[in-house]
């Protein structure tokens, strides 16, 4: 079938149908999704080969991974690859891994642009004056960023509210009454770990409380290092009554450090920890059910591949920048601190 056979099934126009295909914003979400339902029904799939020898596309997205990640692919990154590959697997779009064998994402950024195996790459754990950013735009190879950094620039990026949020999550411990509130955060140098940072500052300042120092610690989300942070920071004289963990997999290592301080979370310590909605971690199922701040990783994988490829039908790429809210959803980890 081709695409003027489909765009006659579903009465619509031929560039109307392509439109839907390549996630084109200006296509409802309900034509869309009739659109590929039809495709599927009847059989439809894009001449890729006759297609990128007319276009000159590669039909391919790449993303470099350094040895930090493709080293530890933990869920985080599973997730948002997950939610990526779904998307462009509707289009026949596919995704390229590059493992490097050293942290040069920009060397590895000219080899794809001269040998034209991709059509753009998808950015990570982007800081504030990302130099890949300036590369890649010398490179002219289209990019898209997963997170934002403070160049000046004009790109393609998606981001959620890190700031909002985590100012958010810290005036609702403070609403109940805590004071002294800990902190785990992501990696310091990296954008949304200093706009976690910002919006936690914010929040006890504006409610008139001191920031220590001693309560807040950056590194990695693992359970290892949740569990070593917090272990810490419990030790401290006051302890704290409140902790927000950067992660899930960080919440299980504070988790495990409350406990073994012999206290009860959501009794005698309260966590907000920020949510990646994990399909085998599910915040509902914790004993006692973790309150959150909420944000997909596949999500936003399956919405940046929809992104590129409007990128690849001739979007510019500096009108694409979307950030999301993050919803705070409370659950029976948090409770007013115990008295006395």
């Amino acid at each position: 079938m081709k695409l003027k056979d489909l765009a006659q099934q579903l009465g619509l126009s031929p560039t109307t149908v392509s439109r839907a295909l390549n996630g084109f914003p200006e296509v409802s979400e309900s034509t869309r999704q009739r659109v590929m339902a039809a495709a599927e029904q009847f059989g439809y799939r894009a001449n890729d080969s006759a297609r990128r020898l007319a276009t000159g596309e590669a039909g391919a997205i790449g993303i470099a991974l350094p040895p930090r990640q493709s080293l530890h692919l933990g869920p985080h990154m599973s997730e948002f690859l997950s939610g990526i590959a779904e998307r462009l697997a509707e289009r026949g779009i596919d995704l390229l891994l590059a493992p490097l064998d050293v942290d040069d994402e920009i060397s590895a950024y000219r080899r794809m642009a001269s040998s034209r195996r991709v059509d753009a790459v998808i950015l990570s754990a982007p800081k504030p004056n990302d130099p890949r950013i300036k590369a890649l735009t010398d490179l002219e190879l289209p990019f898209i960023v997963h997170g934002r950094a403070e160049v000046a620039i004009p790109h393609a990026w998606l981001d959620i509210d890190n700031e909002g949020a985590i100012r958010r999550a810290t005036n609702h411990l403070i609403d109940l009454g805590h004071t002294r509130i800990a902190m785990i955060n992501g990696p310091e140098d990296q954008t949304f770990a200093i706009h976690r940072d910002r919006g936690y500052r914010a929040a006890l300042r504006e409610r008139g409380l001191l920031v220590d120092p001693d309560l807040i610690a950056s590194g990695t989300f693992t359970d290892e290092n949740g569990f070593r942070f917090a272990q810490a920071i419990l030790e401290r004289s006051p302890a704290p009554t409140a902790f927000l963990a950067g992660s899930m997999m960080t919440a299980l290592g504070v988790f495990r450090a409350i406990r073994s301080a012999g206290l009860q979370l959501g009794r005698e310590v309260s966590m907000i920890a920020h949510d990646d909605v994990f399909a085998y971690l599910n915040a509902d199922n914790m004993v006692p059910s973790m309150s959150t701040t909420r944000s997909s990783m596949r999500a936003a994988g399956a919405r940046i591949a929809e992104l590129v490829m409007q990128m690849r039908a001739g979007k510019p790429a500096g009108s694409i920048n979307e950030l999301w809210p993050v919803e705070l959803v409370l659950r029976e980890s948090t409770a007013p601190p115990p008295q006395g």
